[in-house]
């Protein structure tokens, strides 16, 4: 079962990520989520680079720090660091997750500060 989910999971990322290109003008800001933490990068394709990354280890939190909003602060924080090396414009790249919970709270803090796609 573990092994058929890991094959779907791939499908999906790689049907996902067919259809979506970051060049350095508009670089693609992917997002993986593990059980605990949250991490996004800038990836510019065209060099195969990333430009950015942020994760929840480098924000200071509490225990009790809900997940979801842990999420949106690193959307806001990656997108802090994007307006400081001048990038505006992304391509949104949620990898196999939906767009649903934590992965939609980092889109939307990264748009809160700024970014567009």
């Amino acid at each position: 079962m573990i092994k058929n989910n890991k094959i779907q999971q791939e499908r999906r990322k790689k049907r996902v990520r067919a259809k979506i290109y970051g060049t350095s003008e508009k670089p693609r800001l992917s997002v993986f989520r593990s059980l605990n933490h949250i991490y996004a990068q800038l990836i510019n394709d065209n060099e195969g680079k990333t430009l950015i990354s942020a994760s929840d280890l480098e924000l200071k939190k509490d225990k009790k720090t809900i997940k979801k909003t842990l999420a949106r602060e690193v959307g806001k924080l990656i997108a802090s660091k994007a307006k400081e090396k001048n990038i505006n414009q992304i391509v949104f790249d949620r990898s196999s997750f939906k767009y649903h919970g934590r992965v939609k709270e980092l889109a939307e803090g990264a748009r809160e500060a700024g970014l567009k796609f």
